[in-house]
């Protein structure tokens, strides 16, 4: 079967006794035993739920791997992925990754002992020179949130597994759809579902995909253990949200090309970040490892004195926080999804008081377009 093909097939015809299409929400927290020692295979639903279970078996099936799990947030995920480790580990990590990941690392899990090197993934000698004889894993987003830099994956993943590094890809803004990091040699993939994977801004949740059955296993115990799970009418949520990924996608990311060029050549905008312009660092790897561009974008302007003013005049685009929605919305990372990072620190990375972030919907390019331009004038 093609991968489109999958995609819309997420969850079909599961249940044999009805013919249901679509899979039914298993809205129940224990199961009945038919007996002493016996078992349907479900017991409690924080353990295993069939909502939940087809919901994992459908990303996994998708991504390629051994193993899919499904949690309350995408932060819950990150954050299961992070109990596989002890104090003392040193952990590699893009620098230029969303604030809610850094805050995590940075702000909780550093204080427990975990140690954190913020590092340019697309330098690979740089990153190469942080590993340390405490360093276990590396932690990669690509394309990066907000700046949109392209990682090599394949590079990447060889030169960690030397070196017996766990590689973790956070495939959250092309999805599988577009990229299959473990095709690549990964071990480990995360999304936030909130985002692409649901796909409506209706719900949050967060998946794994593991590469390897063991580590599935851990992980499974850990979800298990610590209870961060997806509820059934949530896991139901994404099945259905699935089911339009590529149509979804393929729609949001050629307009989003074509906003990407139109922002290039307004005079209120002094640069665009998208790895679909040619001219864009990542833009050739990222045709080598990946089968489209995605729909996000950021963008700057030319004085942070304007963005107040950008904000309050979009009419059909929304300020808020999120992606991957059908909606199209515009975020500050200044005061919104990158506020945790200290500011010389974005600074230091790129991330102005100028830069805004726009996940690219499923409005009419015209609309978006002249919602962009009267906004900017």
């Amino acid at each position: 079967m093609k991968l489109t093909t999958r995609i819309v097939r997420a969850g079909l015809c599961w249940d044999e006794k009805t013919g249901a299409i679509s899979m039914p929400i298993y809205q129940t927290s224990t199961f009945r035993h038919p007996g002493l020692g016996k078992s349907t295979g479900y017991d409690y639903s924080r353990t295993i739920n069939p909502t939940r279970e087809v919901l994992e078996d459908c990303i996994c099936q998708l991504e390629g791997g051994s193993r899919g799990l499904a949690f309350s947030s995408g932060m819950a995920s990150i954050d299961a992925l992070m109990r596989l480790f002890r104090p003392g580990d040193h952990l590699l990590v893009s620098d230029d990754l969303y604030g809610g990941t850094y805050r995590l690392f940075a702000k909780l899990w550093a204080d427990y002992g975990l140690d954190f090197t913020f590092c340019d993934l697309t330098d690979p000698q740089g990153w190469q020179n942080s590993i340390t004889g405490k360093t276990r894993a590396i932690f990669i987003e690509t394309p990066t949130n907000p700046l949109m830099k392209i990682v090599d994956l394949a590079a990447t993943t060889e030169a960690a597994k030397q070196r017996g590094l766990l590689v973790i890809v956070d495939n959250t803004f092309f999805t599988p759809y577009l990229q299959r990091p473990l095709d690549f040699g990964a071990d480990i993939v995360v999304h936030s579902a909130t985002k692409y994977i649901g796909g409506h801004n209706d719900v949050v949740a967060g998946l794994l995909v593991t590469a390897d059955p063991d580590l599935g296993e851990k992980l499974a115990f850990i979800q298990n253990a610590a209870g961060a799970i997806l509820g059934p009418q949530d896991c139901w949520l994404l099945l259905r949200g699935i089911k339009t990924l590529a149509v979804r996608l393929e729609w949001s990311q050629r307009t989003a090309l074509r906003l990407a060029r139109f922002l290039g050549k307004h005079p209120a905008v002094t640069g665009v970040y998208y790895p679909g312009l040619k001219d864009h660092p990542g833009h050739d790897l990222c045709k080598r490892q990946a089968s489209g561009f995605g729909a996000m974008l950021s963008f700057e302007v030319k004085s942070s004195a304007m963005i107040g003013a950008i904000l309050s005049r979009l009419r059909y685009i929304s300020y808020a926080e999120s992606l991957g929605g059908v909606e199209t919305l515009i975020t500050y990372p200044e005061t919104q999804t990158h506020a945790d990072i200290p500011e010389a620190v974005r600074r230091q990375l790129g991330i102005s008081a100028s830069l805004l972030r726009l996940s690219v919907g499923l409005e009419h390019y015209d609309d978006l377009k002249a919602d962009l331009q009267q906004a900017l004038t």
